[in-house]
């Protein structure tokens, strides 16, 4: 059915806007930036060339990728009057689960970039913090818009929540204390079904939620004593997948094409592991600290713990999730 291949389109919107909006920082002119300023610097005024970049480089992915996605995806569709659709029982709510990451992350990357261009700090927080909400929810009126699907308030609720949980973190601490990070694998379960859950690699990053993992990942130095010798750059993290899913809301006996399917269980996968806080190891390279915080929002395999939802409870325990 048409209704559940849409998260390949949306999620891949996502990750292109959030790959452009977190490109101004090296595409600079070096000699546009005032001797004094890095190049890997935050500005601690505004700065006229970077703010300049920063608009125009925000301008153009959001309406190019809004348009990129409108005429890709909604365009060959039916459209309709505005109206609400219940998805919440899709995916193990794991779609949910990428929607509040997304938002986190895109808002994230807002903040970064607009204190990049030294813009003040609460414009930054409030501005930038809310670029995932903007975005998310322009998909959202998109759907609201179209016959196939509808507006989801499951999907604004996790939007929302991810915004809110970037946003409040600075002001109350001035620092990302929790950070939203996410996890791909390839899983078993998408050669069944390459119609729905993607026929490649690059599909399945986005379609095939069997392999998704969402974390939540709590740096404990941030909550001891600042004298404390605990290592600053190790974190705790919980974790939620799904597992077993042919199909958005059940699976069903055959796939789009009438072909038969195997018979298998769909799960809950919940994780508790070990996680490390790139941007807290201490280095003078600020290229390394570049490159630490590029991919601070994504999980390093790890020693972890796996409780799933099956019959007999089954508990795994992993030396790498989720390689062995």
């Amino acid at each position: 059915m048409k209704l559940i291949t849409k998260p390949f389109f949306a999620r891949l919107a996502i990750c292109l806007f959030a790959g452009l909006i977190s490109f101004p920082p090296f595409a600079q002119n070096i000699d546009s930036i005032p001797p004094k300023l890095g190049l890997l610097d935050n500005a601690a005024r505004p700065n006229k060339t970077r703010m300049a970049v920063l608009g125009t480089t925000l301008g153009v992915s959001y309406v190019g990728s809004m348009a990129g996605l409108y005429y890709l995806w909604y365009a060959g569709y039916p459209q309709s009057r505005f109206h609400l659709f219940n998805d919440n029982k899709e995916w193990f709510q794991m779609d949910k689960g990428g929607h509040l990451v997304n938002s986190y992350i895109i808002g994230k990357f807002g903040m970064d970039i607009m204190r990049y261009a030294g813009i003040d700090r609460k414009k930054s927080i409030w501005i930038g913090g809310s670029f995932g909400l903007i975005f998310l929810t322009t998909i959202e009126v998109f759907d609201g818009l179209s016959a196939e699907w509808g507006f989801s308030w499951g999907d604004m609720i996790a939007n929302t929540l991810g915004t809110s949980s970037v946003i409040a973190q600075e002001l109350l601490w001035n620092e990302q204390r929790f950070t939203w990070k996410l996890f791909y694998h390839n899983s078993n379960t998408a050669q069944f079904r390459p119609d729905l859950l993607g026929s490649n690699f690059s599909e399945r990053l986005v379609k095939d939620y069997n392999g998704h993992s969402y974390w939540l990942s709590a740096n404990v130095y941030s909550f001891l004593p600042k004298e404390s010798k605990f290592p600053k750059w190790i974190s705790v993290a919980g974790g939620i997948g799904a597992s077993g899913m042919l199909g958005a809301f059940r699976n069903s006996g055959m796939d789009g094409a009438g072909n038969p399917l195997p018979q298998m269980d769909r799960f809950r996968q919940y994780y508790f592991s070990i996680d490390i806080d790139l941007t807290r190891i201490k280095t003078r390279s600020k290229l390394l600290k570049a490159m630490f915080s590029a991919v601070r929002l994504i999980k390093i395999p790890s020693p972890t713990l796996e409780i799933n939802s099956t019959a007999r409870g089954k508990m795994r325990v992993y030396a790498f999730y989720p390689f062995f």
